[in-house]
């Protein structure tokens, strides 16, 4: 049986963003990565949609350590993924990844001090530390509600998760249901072949423009070295996400207002309230960022049409809407979300018994209690992924070199329900969330329990705060 001090499981971003951190900052660990699928990228390697892309800067959502290159900071889904390749080989890290080995079950055992870990259809692997970097959703399906009748359908049906890069929908009138991120990405870029493009939406989501390209940032490109010029653009995202991300919650009705009001300046009198006047306050809920104007240039165009209603039924032309209306459509897109789920439906246990993941509290949004030598890479509900997920490598490589130090093997945090309450995980209403309020882990009202959407708390506490505390438990 291969045995390593640490297992990082996940080859996406947060992964290979992982083994530099473990293999610069502990460089007398073993380790490796276990990828499940056939293939590194994670998201940027799954996803084949049409215009696939970030939904947030290549700066902050890049590696702090290895620059942004490309003029795109609003980038395409093969770039990111590039990026991640040439990442991984720059430092090595790629001979460090195992293909198709899908971790299906990870027991700890308070004895040895190890993981052992169930690979589908390949030998054990033990690890005394196991970090993971899986993401959150499942890769195998996203979510499709149940549509009334919808066997009677004559087009075809295709989830963006599931697409086939064969299907040729030139000339054809499409309806794309949803409203999210990947929504308002398919819409304007399929609207480029088809007839026509219907985004249909059941509530309006907050959209804001943004150029694809930041000129600041490639101005620091051509005056400063490479790194410099990174790190300054990734500062200065930081800072302009913070403060708007606090305007919003300080100040919606003013964050609301200047949103539809660039809108209106946009598509003049193809506005419609119901159609951008989400019921929800600012950052209740993800807002999605628009590169370029694209989505509102193909509105104005008339190449897009945005249709705020629910659905009656399926019927085999197309859709029937609640408020009599039919939407005509040769190809259906269900853009209608992820479905969330914990480290891969992975099964982790302690000592023999299955650990209730949702009865678990998230410390500093790094550890689980209960549940020694367990790292994971969660990243921020309202800023870039890999910011929160880079702070929480600072952590896990601290705290591995704090056990090196003090002579111990193992490192658990303790909740304490006597002290404070319990609280969701995460403050958003979107609906992914809320369907996955049963399985997600909870948060603490009070530090460190507490989980903050902020990158400055964040980078104090993970990066230069203290690893001991009243509720880890070293051994």
């Amino acid at each position: 049986m291969k045995k390593y001090d640490v297992v990082i499981v996940g080859a996406g971003l947060s992964g290979v963003g992982a083994a530099y951190h473990l293999q610069s900052k502990c460089p007398n660990k073993t380790f490796t990565i276990l990828e499940g699928r056939d293939a590194m990228g994670g998201t940027w390697d799954l996803f084949k949609y049409p215009g696939i892309r970030s939904d947030s800067d290549m700066y902050t959502l890049g590696f702090p350590f290895y620059p942004w290159k490309n003029p795109k900071a609003i980038a395409d889904g093969s770039a990111i993924l590039s990026y991640i390749k040439e990442t991984a080989s720059e430092f090595g890290i790629d001979k460090k990844i195992q293909y198709n080995q899908k971790v299906v079950d990870a027991e700890w055992s308070s004895e040895d001090k190890m993981w052992t870990l169930e690979v589908e259809g390949q030998p054990q692997i033990q690890c005394n530390f196991l970090f993971m970097c899986s993401g959150y959703y499942n890769y195998e399906n996203g979510y499709m509600p149940s549509f009334p009748n919808k066997e009677a359908f004559k087009g075809r049906v295709i989830h963006p998760q599931k697409w086939d890069t064969t299907l040729d929908y030139t000339d054809k009138n499409v309806v794309i249901i949803g409203s999210g991120a990947t929504a308002v990405t398919l819409v304007p870029e399929m609207s480029k072949k088809a007839r026509k493009v219907t985004m249909l939406q059941r509530s309006p989501t907050y959209i804001m423009n943004m150029p694809s390209e930041d000129k600041v940032a490639n101005f620091f490109k051509k005056i400063l070295p490479a790194k410099m010029a990174h790190g300054l653009s990734r500062w200065k995202n930081i800072l302009f996400g913070l403060t708007f991300y606090n305007a919003s919650r300080k100040w919606p009705d003013t964050i609301r207002r200047f949103l539809k009001k660039q809108i209106k300046k946009s598509i003049g009198d193809k506005y419609k309230d119901a159609d951008f006047d989400p019921k929800y306050n600012p950052w209740d809920q993800r807002l999605c960022l628009i590169p370029d104007n694209d989505l509102l240039d193909a509105l104005r165009d008339g190449k897009v049409d945005i249709v705020t209603d629910t659905i009656e039924q399926f019927t085999p032309e197309g859709i029937q809407l609640h408020s009599g209306d039919t939407l005509n459509a040769d190809l259906i897109v269900t853009a209608t979300g992820l479905k969330m789920q914990l480290f891969g439906g992975m099964k982790i246990r302690k000592d023999g018994e299955i650990m209730d993941l949702s009865q678990q509290h998230a410390y500093r949004g790094v550890m689980l209690s209960n549940i020694p030598n367990f790292g994971i890479a969660v990243g921020y509900s309202n800023a870039s992924w890999t910011l929160k997920c880079d702070l929480n490598c600072h952590f896990i490589t601290r705290i591995l070199n704090h056990m090196d130090d003090k002579n111990m093997r193992a490192c658990v945090p303790r909740f304490d329900a006597e002290k404070m309450e319990s609280e969701e995980l995460l403050d958003l209403t979107s609906s992914y969330v809320q369907r996955a309020k049963n399985v997600l882990p909870k948060q603490g009202t009070k530090a460190p329990w507490k989980v903050h959407q902020n990158y400055l708390k964040d980078l104090a506490t993970l990066k230069y705060g203290s690893v001991k505390g009243e509720y880890l438990e070293y051994s």
